[in-house]
């Protein structure tokens, strides 16, 4: 088998994917499998502006556990690229030097594994999301499939789907649309063993989920009537935190008041009112579309959804941990959240003491989740039955990473191969027989 190996460099942190195919498939397309994922410690490395260095030494663990699992011999031929997402590209638009500086050391470290690596690069937003529309109809083999006849062939009458991935800093949608796509800028056009696919897909920069929290609690601390007391609807009646001013603006997808004192404590107070929440949260948003246009939020150009979607990272993780990812109705996954989004503080902690560092964010992110699927893409209560909550599919993790790796390697071949035609084994054993008679 041949390996490959990807960096999924995001906004709160850094994961190695693993993958293993088999070497002799046509043109190297095998059945992709992931052998293994290594979280790294610590955060995203645009998290290390100020220490470069501390960002390249992050990755060590993951790439000694590599090292491990790649056989010797096989190292120097695996392909190795690491994928930067939203979190790069805000500190590229605050300090393009500090970025740059960040990326120099995370190759200097890889550099130093007897692996081929294929460099380290910013994705864009657009990329992000067809890479995991790719990944998503890989895996579930709408796009090329292994025949009983041991033959890649592309799938009759299948239907591609749609991919919904939510991150830390961006959010990403990606599908094919059934009308022309008008905004050249939200169209990618991929051609895949044989058949061409013509997508939309954007990607909406700041509304990942922890920037979207913190643009929030922003908002709310710019509409409070004391400077230093936030009531925030969001949380769990009975929770309070602290966080400073520095903390609070630190981000360029939130709007500064015209003189944060970066010292300042302010007291975060949780009131558990998801009316309110709810109301909060939608002021994230411009719903407004332009006459004539159909739009997803801010304006964007968006066709209306059509097909089946799997939502995956942020959009799983939440829907998971309020059990709410075995195709409920819609009515049903809003009275969930709304019943969670009233539960005390107290009670909550009672109830999941391991997940205490997140608890008081799983109310916010759901009424966020809801709030961008329904009155950001469009979904309605006839829609919503096609979204499918899912972090794997084949036993692999949904994401941009495998799509990235098949698309760089060229893995899924855009057409498909000639096969030479042979004879049935009995014509060649009867024209063998009829040779060795005549020269008889």
């Amino acid at each position: 088998p041949q390996y490959g190996l990807v960096f999924d460099a995001g906004s709160t942190h850094t994961a190695l994917y693993i993958y293993r195919w088999p070497a002799d498939k046509e043109n190297g397309t095998g059945i992709v499998s992931q052998v293994d994922v290594c979280t790294v410690d610590g955060p995203g490395i645009s998290s290390y502006a100020d220490d470069p260095a501390g960002a390249g030494a992050s990755l060590k663990p993951c790439l000694d556990k590599a090292m491990k699992i790649v056989p010797a011999e096989q190292q120097q031929e695996t392909p190795t690229y690491l994928g930067a997402t939203a979190g790069m590209r805000l500190l590229r638009e605050q300090n393009s030097t500090k970025a740059e500086q960040v990326f120099a050391e995370v190759t200097k470290v890889i550099g130093e594994y007897p692996v081929d690596f294929r460099g380290a690069r910013i994705l864009t937003g657009n990329e992000e999301g067809s890479f995991g529309w790719i990944t998503v109809n890989y895996l579930l083999e709408t796009l090329v499939k292994f025949s009983f006849a041991e033959k890649w062939e592309h799938p009759q009458h299948t239907e591609v789907l749609g991919a919904l991935d939510l991150g830390g800093a961006s959010t990403q949608i990606t599908f094919k649309p059934g009308v022309t796509i008008e905004d050249k800028n939200t169209s990618v056009f991929f051609r895949l063993y044989g058949t061409n696919y013509s997508l939309y897909t954007h990607s909406y920069l700041c509304y990942g989920q922890t920037q979207a929290l913190k643009r929030l609690l922003a908002d709310l601390h710019q509409d409070s009537l004391s400077p230093q007391k936030i009531s925030h609807p969001c949380y769990p009646a009975g929770y309070q935190e602290n966080v400073t001013m520095a903390e609070l603006y630190d981000s360029p997808c939130v709007h500064a008041p015209s003189t944060p004192s970066p010292a300042e404590v302010l007291t975060v107070t949780g009131t558990g009112d998801p009316t309110a929440c709810s109301t909060a949260i939608q002021k994230l948003f411009n719903f407004s579309c332009e006459a004539n246009r159909t739009c997803g939020f801010n304006g964007v150009y968006q066709p209306p959804v059509r097909g089946q979607f799997f939502a995956f990272a942020g959009f799983y993780y939440t829907f998971s941990f309020l059990n709410l990812t075995s195709q409920q109705s819609l009515k049903s996954i809003s009275s969930t959240v709304q019943t969670f989004c009233e539960k005390r503080w107290i009670e909550l902690v009672e109830t999941f003491p391991r997940d205490k560092k997140y608890l008081h964010t799983y109310c916010p992110v759901a009424m966020y989740i809801l709030t961008l699927l329904l009155n950001g893409y469009k979904f309605d209560e006839e829609t919503w039955s096609s979204i499918h909550f899912s972090r794997q599919a084949a036993n692999t993790d949904i994401g941009w990473t495998l799509g990235f790796m098949l698309n760089f390697t060229n893995m899924i071949p855009t057409e498909a191969l000639e096969h030479v035609k042979g004879h049935q084994p009995s014509l060649w054993a009867g024209a063998v027989s009829f040779i060795v008679l005549a020269i008889v």
